[in-house]
Parts: structure tokens; sequence; C-alpha cells
């Protein structure tokens, strides 16, 4: 009966018979344990041939002996031929050596599991029935899959003695957009503090008892002051636990992550950064506008369109191979249109409203930047939408052209 361990081999002696193709890739793993290897075969691989010439293993180029056993922790045997494999798990079993035989796993008295891991879990799979690592490696990569994907619970019960935070960008919205990091964060988090925007959904997925904190501005409505999430964020932190800031989009492109890092690297706080993948981007594609398009849109310029538009950014809204992107600019949009045509942007210049992007409500208006503010009105835009400013928001850029001038499609 197989009985799955977990063997410290951190500077303990692993005696590995054989050095080919097979016997390379074992001793990368042992030595990644921590092991101290030495290596017993005749001949052997380049690879293994140049960590001995480093002296990162020891290399006897010589036939096998039963006394190189005699100081070891465990064994490994991969020579290929199976009267010698043999001969090492008896002198291994002699000595009480565990052994593993790479040519016939169950003719050994261990084997080596197909490991995964995840943060500090590591996860072993062997099957019990005879040596089957074909399949032991199949549901190995599919526990690796559900990791990453932050299903199964990683969470420590134990807190460690210094919390940290992690600014993890949720992309547009859609929780399959998450990226396989911010997805592992998650899953070993204590408190997720998370906006109104993005990958919402993600939340029903966490345990019971992790805590859950909205902060989520709306426009006009601020009821959680950005210095007062700073100090949330620490004060959690401070106490041992593991934070995730959850934000829509990037946590860079107007989402204050650069002022949270302040706060919490000004308290002494651990914290990372998690790219996500930005609405600028996102939610434009989402419609079948792409920011950029060789031959049409060569820049980009991104903008927070409740400010009033810049020198730059109005040169972006004349230059005909730019694309001006503007976050947050529903109700800024009057007076930002306004700003253009009176800077000298052409009023025929495309421009698209992308509402809801990512989601069933997702709706889409394609105007010019001189109906833009009455096709807004017509169409009673709302947010959270995002408005693309260019050529690359022609109609017949890439999808098919709309029946009608300024309609709004699904």
């Amino acid at each position: 009966m197989i009985a799955l361990a977990g063997l410290d081999l951190t500077d303990r002696l692993v005696v590995c018979v054989g050095a080919g193709a097979v016997a390379e890739r074992r001793i990368d793993r042992l030595r990644a344990a921590g092991a101290r290897v030495r290596v017993i075969a005749p001949v052997a691989t380049a690879g293994i041939a140049e960590l001995a010439t480093a002296g990162e293993l020891d290399w006897h180029p010589r036939s096998f002996s039963d006394d190189d056993l005699d100081d070891a922790w465990f064994c490994h045997t991969a020579t290929g031929d199976a009267a010698v494999d043999a001969r090492v798990v008896a002198a291994a079993e002699q000595r009480r050596v565990w052994c593993v035989n790479a040519g016939h796993g169950g003719k050994g008295t261990a084997r080596l599991a197909a490991e995964t891991t995840s943060g500090d879990v590591m996860v072993g799979v062997v099957s019990t029935a005879g040596a089957d690592p074909r399949r032991s490696v199949a549901v190995r990569d599919a526990i690796a899959q559900r990791l990453a994907e932050g299903a199964l619970p990683l969470r420590r019960r134990r807190r460690p003695l210094v919390g940290s935070v992690a600014l993890v960008g949720g992309g547009p919205g859609p929780v399959d957009l998450l990226t396989v990091r911010a997805r592992a964060l998650l899953a070993e988090a204590d408190v997720v503090v998370h906006d109104r925007l993005g990958p919402t959904g993600v939340l029903a997925e966490l345990g019971d008892d992790v805590e859950i904190i909205d902060v989520g501005k709306r426009p006009q409505h601020h009821p959680v002051p950005q210095d007062e999430i700073n100090a949330l964020l620490v004060e959690r932190a401070a106490r041992g636990l593991r934070v995730v800031r959850l934000k829509g989009g990037d946590p860079f492109v107007y989402g204050r992550g650069g002022e949270e890092v302040l706060a919490c690297r000004a308290a002494g706080i651990p914290i990372e950064v998690v790219p996500g993948i930005s609405s600028a981007i996102a939610v434009p594609q989402a419609a079948g506008v792409p920011v950029t398009h060789r031959g049409v849109a060569g820049t980009l310029h991104i903008v927070n369109a409740q400010e009033t538009p810049s020198a730059a950014t109005l040169a972006a809204l004349r230059d005909d191979a730019a694309t001006v992107v503007a976050l947050m600019g529903v109700s800024a949009l009057p007076r930002f249109a306004a700003a253009a045509l009176a800077a000298g942007a052409p009023a025929d210049r495309p421009v698209a409203f992308v509402e809801n992007g990512h989601t069933p409500a997702q709706r889409t208006i394609r105007t010019t930047l001189g109906t833009a503010v009455a096709d807004a009105e017509t169409h009673r835009l709302a947010n959270p939408a995002v408005l693309v400013f260019g050529e690359v928001a022609r109609p017949d850029l890439l999808l098919p052209v709309p029946a009608v001038h300024g309609e709004g499609t699904g």
C-alpha cells in the first residue's frame, strides 16, 4: 500500500544511479528540493556533466557499488538496465533507504509524485495500483489548473506575522478575464476591498470567513473617500491579514493605485501590484473598435474626461491618425465635445460610445463629434461607458455599417 509523505531533503545526500535524460530531469527536482546529489554512472548527459564540473553535484564516472548507498537518505535509479536497477533497489532496501526505480516504478520502494505548487502549498499525485506516471501527470495538471483559477481553497489558517496588500486589476468585468495571479491571490485573501465595477462576480466564490468590503464609487457619490480606503488597507494588513484591493481595469489606469501604493509603503506594509486588462482598451474592443489600426491610427491618447482637456488632448482630437479614449466622460461630454470643436477638431470625426462593455447589457452608439451630444441625449447614454474619438470608431472599419446614423447597437 502506498502512503504519500513529504520528505525534507535539504542538505541530505541523495544517490542517483544512472545519468541519462530521465535522471537529469529528476536530479533537477532533487536539487531544487535542496538535496546533495551524488551521481553514479559511467557516462552522463552533457547537462549533468556541466553541473558536476561546476561543483553543483558529485559525479562518480563508474558502475554502481552497493556501498555507494551507505550514507544516503534517498536513492533514485534510472540506468536503463532492469537488472542493475533491481540490484540498486535491493541494496537500498537492505540499508533501509527509500529508492525510486524509474524503469519500473512498481518495483521500487518509493515513487516521485507528480508535483505542482501554489504559494506555500505543494500538491503531489501518485498512483496506488501500479506506477502510472502519465495518469498522475494528467491529474496533477488538472489540479494545477484549478489552483491557478482560484477555484480551490488555498488560505492558510495560521496568519502570517506580517500582513500584505495586493492591488489587483480585475479587468473590464468578466471573471474569466482575471489573470491567473489575481485568482491565486483572491483564493488566499483574508480581506477583499472592492470597487463597484470590475469582476464583482468573483466575490460569490470567496469563503464565508473572508471579509468583503465595498468601497465602490458612483458618479457624484463617493461613500468611502480615498484617504479612508488607504487607511483601511493599512489597518487590516497591520493586523497580519492578507488584503486584496480588487479594482476594475488596471490599478494604474485612473485607478488611484499609485496613491494606495504610497500609503502602504509609508506604513511599512508589503504591497504588490497585479496588472489587469484596462477598460480603455478592452471595452472598445468588445464593440469591435480597435484603439490602434495600421493605416488608420498609430497613436493612443487616454484621458480622464472629467478634467479640462489639455493641449495634448486637443491636439490628439485634431489628429487624423490618433485615437482618444475618454473614461468617466458621460457627464462631461458636452464640455469635452465643445472644447474639441473649438480647438479645430473636425465635426465629422467618428465617435463610439460603448456602454456596459463586456456585460450582457453592452450597447454601442456610433456618432460623430458634431452630433455626439445630441445622440448621447437621444439614446440616454449612461455610466459606465467608454468614449472613443477617432477614425478607428468608423462604423465601417471592422463591423457592418448600422442602418441608421447614430443608432445604438447591442
